[in-house]
């Protein structure tokens, strides 16, 4: 009986061990697994911006920021402005007040001392978005000098009167003729001498543009200097 004893307790004792070891393994197996990892989002495509279509014939009012002038400026110089007004299509304002255009001197033609009157042409080139340049056309800006016919002769026929006094009083009514055309060629040197007027437009006024294209635009605001 007592072997019998003997082998059962030592059976015993051997299943006893090997459930405790097995529990172990199974525990450390359990705790060695890691933890699934979250799968990661794909990169996400940026969303592009939206466009609208700004058509022809849309007035850009703006206000300069470089001044131009006929005198001063020259064919393919650039200028600054600002949109005096915001540009809205279908309830949409796509640009608004204060967006900064860039613009170029199509032609400036200062006044002769003879002839011609002084002239200036404008084109807008750009809309500024930041950094950025979006690329727009607009109908040329055409502005010409008043005419200084009425002033040439003033300055001609004053001359030559005053020519005419001073050779009437040197000898008589010839004296007067010969003054004359002695006075009347020295008003057409003060001409010669003064130039006609100038187109000039200051800093901060108001022109007026026509797109001649249409353009399609994200909308844009005002970006801070």
């Amino acid at each position: 009986m007592k072997p019998f004893l003997s082998i059962f307790f030592i059976v015993a004792v051997v299943f006893t061990v090997s459930g405790c070891s097995n529990g172990s393994t199974q525990e450390a197996a359990a705790n060695s697994v890691k933890p699934e990892q979250p799968v990661s989002d794909a990169p996400k495509t940026p969303s592009v911006p939206a466009v609208f279509e700004i058509p022809a014939g849309t007035s850009l009012r703006v206000t300069l920021i470089d001044g131009v002038s006929s005198r001063k400026n020259k064919s393919g110089e650039m200028f600054l402005a600002t949109l005096a007004e915001p540009v809205v299509v279908d309830g949409t304002t796509v640009l608004e007040k204060g967006v900064k255009v860039q613009g170029r001197v199509i032609d400036a033609e200062e006044s002769g001392r003879v002839k011609g009157r002084a002239k200036i042409s404008l084109t807008l080139m750009n809309v500024m978005d930041g950094e950025k340049q979006h690329p727009i056309s607009t109908k040329p800006f055409r502005a010409e000098a008043e005419s200084t016919k009425g002033r040439d002769a003033g300055i001609i026929g004053g001359a030559a009167g005053v020519g005419a006094a001073i050779g009437a009083i040197a000898g008589g009514g010839k004296g007067a003729a010969e003054g004359a055309l002695i006075g009347g060629a020295a008003g057409t040197g003060g001409v010669l001498v003064t130039r006609g007027k100038e187109v000039e437009y200051r800093p901060e006024t108001r022109l007026k543009f026509t797109l001649d294209k249409s353009v399609s635009l994200p909308k844009i605001a005002p970006k801070s200097s």
